[in-house]
């Protein structure tokens, strides 16, 4: 070989190694802008809620709220979902009334819950419904985030007199 087809070897040589460094400057560069962009996503703020649960042995009512209990996010009733009145209790019609208000507060990027169960209280049941335990399955099976589950039944202290008059119902 001649001088100077050793220095044209030579010389594509050296392009050929400066290329092949750009291309691995430029791919560690795309990887280190690639795991920067990643670390901020990863802050996924949750946004909680309020499930009021009234439930009585005539109907069932859903009813969500944000944590200040001051703006309605969703509401449904057992009622709404059944054609007869004998069913508004049901543990059926509570399901179907948890799965839309599940899809009113899901649009609206709700992703965890505290629930607020309430039975009649007062001279009324303070035993919830039948519909109260499958309202809350329900809304656990949304994907929601259950937090704390209270029972807020008002209980009186001292309480008023029931109806029925001195000497009660009489049949």
């Amino acid at each position: 070989m001649s001088e100077t087809e050793t220095m044209v070897e030579s010389e594509q040589v050296e392009e050929i190694s400066k290329v092949e460094d750009a291309t691995e400057k430029t791919e560690i560069k795309a990887e280190e802008k690639t795991e920067i962009k990643s670390q901020p996503e990863t802050k996924v703020q949750d946004k909680w809620g309020i499930a009021h649960i009234y439930s009585s042995y005539n109907n069932t009512i859903i009813h969500i709220t944000d944590l200040t209990g001051g703006e309605t996010i969703s509401i449904s009733s057992g009622g709404q979902h059944v054609n007869a009145d004998r069913y508004e209790s049901s543990p059926f019609a509570a399901m179907k009334a948890a799965n839309v208000v599940v899809e009113g507060a899901k649009t609206k990027g709700f992703t965890g819950l505290h629930i607020r169960v309430r039975a009649v209280g007062g001279v009324g049941s303070r035993v919830p419904g039948p519909g109260a335990q499958a309202a809350i399955r329900a809304l656990a099976r949304g994907g929601f985030r259950i937090g704390k589950i209270d029972d807020v039944t008002p209980i009186p202290h001292d309480t008023t007199r029931k109806k029925g008059g001195k000497r009660g119902r009489r049949v």
